[in-house]
């Protein structure tokens, strides 16, 4: 009689991952921020149970009717998992589902910049896809920084990659922490080990990672 081997747990083990990206990197954030979309996660409730504990749930709600409720709902998962959550764009949608901070899209770096000069003490994370918004992000005062695209990626938005080795210079160079974004899964994070990086952010890994059998 054959022994059924258990599943293999794809979402922790892209969790692990993200730790040995992290290294002597840390950030004093979680090495895995994991990012809810419309279009590939269109029930952000269940992508929030699914992500490892001991990481960060980015919520882009991008304006929705009921994003209140669902962040309120998803702080309460975050909480159960002891993760973190981080609300895109809207530090009174956070501050009012009692989330742990903010992700500022690149193009609201200044308004982050604001809110930190007057006095928000938030977690700030925020997007960047080049040096120059690295250097923007830094001197708004945020916690970490989301690089991309690293790899080819599926998102409409992603644009052309950055490729490993560049987006390696630029974390390298940045004086804040700096995550890979776009295209990174548990086979591509392996690529990223000991290059500067402070963790991993992806949408799909999360959304596809469901347990299989080896």
């Amino acid at each position: 009689m054959s022994l059924m081997m258990p599943p293999y747990d794809a979402p922790a083990g892209l969790a692990r991952q993200a730790l040995a990206v992290q290294g002597a990197r840390g950030a004093g954030l979680p090495a895995l921020l994991a990012l809810t979309d419309p279009a590939r996660t269109p029930d952000p409730e269940a992508f929030a149970a699914a992500v490892p504990g001991g990481s960060a749930v980015i919520y882009r709600h991008f304006g929705v009717p009921d994003r209140l409720e669902v962040a309120k709902r998803l702080a309460a998962i975050c909480r159960e998992r002891d993760n973190w959550l981080l609300v895109s764009g809207d530090p009174d949608l956070a501050r009012r589902a009692g989330a742990d901070g903010v992700h500022w899209p690149e193009r609201q770096i200044a308004e982050a910049a604001a809110c930190r000069a007057r006095g928000d003490a938030g977690i700030y994370t925020a997007a960047a896809h080049s040096w120059r918004a690295l250097t923007r992000a830094s001197a708004a005062g945020v916690d970490a920084a989301l690089l991309s695209a690293v790899f080819p990626s599926q998102s409409p938005s992603a644009g052309r990659p950055l490729g490993c080795w560049s987006a390696s210079a630029m974390a390298r160079a940045a004086d804040l922490p700096v995550y890979a974004l776009g295209g990174v899964n548990e086979r591509t994070a392996k690529r990223l080990t000991g290059l500067g990086f402070s963790g991993i952010a992806c949408v799909g890994a999360i959304r596809s990672a469901g347990p299989t059998r080896t």
